[in-house]
This record gives C-alpha cells, sequence and structure tokens, in this order.
C-alpha cells in the first residue's frame, strides 16, 4: 500500500446546489445544531441540578441527551466548513472517524434505550425489588456498556477499512456512513458479515428486546390499577417515540447504503437531513414535554411568573 494512501482525499457530493444555497443551508444547520446543544444540555442540566430527578431513569435520559450532543458533534462541524467551502472535501481518516463516531454512538443510542426499557419493567413489574435491583453499581454497568460495547464493534470494521484500497474518490452523501464500502475497490466480505452481525447486536436485539419489555409491562398495565395505567403510559411512551424515531432513520440507512438502492440525490439529500436535524432535536421535546417531572422544572425556568401564579392560587 502507499504511503500516500493513508492522507487520500473524497468529494462530498450529496448536496443539492449548494453553491446556490450555501448560505441558506448553513444557516439553518447552524441554527439547529445550537437548539440541539442548548434544548439537549438545558435537560441534562435541570437533572444534575434537582435531587429528585436523580432516580435511574432520568439519569438514562440525562446520558441519551448527552449521546445526542456527541453525536451531532460528530456530524455539524464538517457539515458547516462544508457549506462555506468553494470544495466539500474530506480526508478518508477523517471519514473513517466520522463513520466510528455515526454508528458507535447510533448504537449506544439503542442500548440506552434497552436500559430504560428495563428500568421501567422492574419499576412497574416489580416495584418491591426496584431499589434492589437499580442500584448505583447496576447503572453505572448499564451507562458504561452503552458506550463501551458499540465502539468496540464499530472499531473493527473502521479499523479494517482504513486498509482497503479505494477505487471511487467521490462519496454519494453528505457524511460518512456505510456508501464508504462503495467506495473500496473490492467489498470485503468479513466486513459486510461482521456489518450484519454489529447490526443485530447494536439494533435488532435491543429492539426486540425493548419491544418484549414493553408489552410485558402493557399486559401487566392493562390488569392493573388506573394509578399503575397512568404511570405506565406517563414514563413509557416517551421511549417508545423515540424508538420508533431512531428505528425510522437506522432503517433508512440501512436501506440506502447496504442494499444500494439508486435513490435520486435530492431524496438522499433530504433525508440524511432528517438524521442530522429531526432526531436530535426530537429527544430533548419529547422528553420535556411528556415526562411530567423535567416539564414541571422546565416551566419554573422558562416562566417563573406563571408558576408562582398558579402556586398562590392553589
Amino acid at each position: 500500500m502507499d504511503d500516500t494512501f493513508n492522507i487520500t482525499h473524497l468529494t462530498v457530493s450529496g448536496y443539492v446546489e449548494v453553491a446556490k444555497y450555501r448560505y441558506l443551508y448553513f444557516m439553518i444547520m447552524f441554527t439547529a445544531y445550537i437548539l440541539i446543544i442548548c434544548c439537549n444540555s438545558t435537560v441534562v442540566c435541570l437533572i444534575w441540578i434537582h435531587q429528585n430527578l436523580h432516580e435511574p431513569m432520568y439519569i438514562f435520559i440525562a446520558a441519551l441527551l448527552l449521546n445526542s450532543v456527541l453525536y451531532s458533534t460528530s456530524i455539524y462541524p464538517k457539515l458547516l466548513i462544508d457549506l462555506l467551502s468553494e470544495k466539500q472535501i474530506i480526508s478518508y481518516s477523517a471519514c473513517l472517524l466520522q463513520f466510528f463516531l455515526f454508528y458507535s454512538l447510533s448504537g449506544s443510542e439503542f442500548l440506552l434505550l434497552s436500559a430504560m426499557a428495563y428500568d421501567r419493567y422492574v419499576s412497574i413489574c416489580k416495584p418491591l425489588q426496584y431499589p434492589t435491583i437499580m442500584s448505583k453499581t447496576t447503572i453505572s454497568i448499564f451507562l458504561v456498556l452503552a458506550w463501551l460495547l458499540p465502539a468496540c464493534q464499530i472499531a473493527i470494521p473502521a479499523i479494517l477499512s482504513a486498509e482497503a484500497r479505494l477505487c471511487d474518490f467521490t462519496l454519494k452523501g453528505i457524511i460518512c456512513n456505510n456508501a464508504i464500502y462503495r467506495l473500496q475497490c473490492q467489498r470485503s466480505r468479513v466486513i459486510s458479515i461482521y456489518g450484519v452481525v454489529a447490526l443485530l447486536d447494536l439494533a435488532i436485539l435491543p429492539m426486540v428486546f425493548i419491544s418484549f419489555t414493553y408489552t410485558k409491562i402493557l399486559i401487566i398495565s392493562y390488569r392493573s390499577s388506573r394509578e399503575v395505567k397512568r404511570k405506565a403510559a406517563e414514563t413509557c411512551l416517551p421511549h417508545l417515540l423515540v424508538l420508533i424515531s431512531l428505528s425510522c432513520l437506522i432503517t433508512y440507512d440501512v436501506i440506502i447504503a447496504r442494499v444500494e438502492s439508486n435513490f435520486p440525490k435530492t431524496a438522499r439529500f433530504i433525508m440524511t437531513l432528517q438524521i442530522v436535524l429531526y432526531h436530535p432535536l426530537f429527544n430533548p421535546i419529547i422528553y420535556g414535554l411528556k415526562m411530567k417531572a423535567i416539564s414541571k422544572h422546565l416551566k419554573k425556568l422558562f416562566c417563573p411568573a406563571k408558576v408562582i401564579s398558579c402556586n398562590t392560587e392553589d
């Protein structure tokens, strides 16, 4: 392999009329990035500050929102630089780093959602054992594994791809996802098989586990009191909405990159924007509005006069 191979630059060709709409795209993406950081960080800080939110469920929510910030930070700075540049290029090594962060953090989100599903199952179905099962040690183990396991699994295809020779230097997209495999002269069978295994471990199995867990919760809640039903609906619905959102986006990524569907460039661009814009903003909005305890603190933060007025009336 040539010494110059590892510093190969790729052309990022997924933008639609970037020269014409450069500053419009930049303002949209910059505003979205600021909103993502502010919205996610606000909820994380509220959970950190308020003692009544120091419970396993809220700790996992904080971890999930922090994961969204890391995920966005692995994508947005490069997008913003591209939009202001005459040529949209990226080095192959930087592309592999973005590939690693993109899929590692996506896998972490599925595992965090799995941990949250298990937490809700224990809370609703085994309330007397909840303090024992969901101890600080258990929570710490879940958090470490949620970030460590995907990182270890995604590191292998990233390292193997670094050794691959490229025959195409035009990336059909705006971020480095599975599309990088199409650039290689010969697609490695090992990488393909390992990709399927990683998809199974980091997405499909967690989805099956979450679906099974919430099904059990719904069955037990249906047979229980109205209070249990209310608690299940209030705490489980936000997790399910986030899971559905994430699953749709991952399904799109698999269809585009793995099945090699010939999507029109504009459709591919719009769908990729959904991944980087919609989901990281969706999480804090859902948890901020649907989780009663978090919503209460948000109202105190942004509308203190109204909260004081309501308390006075009570």
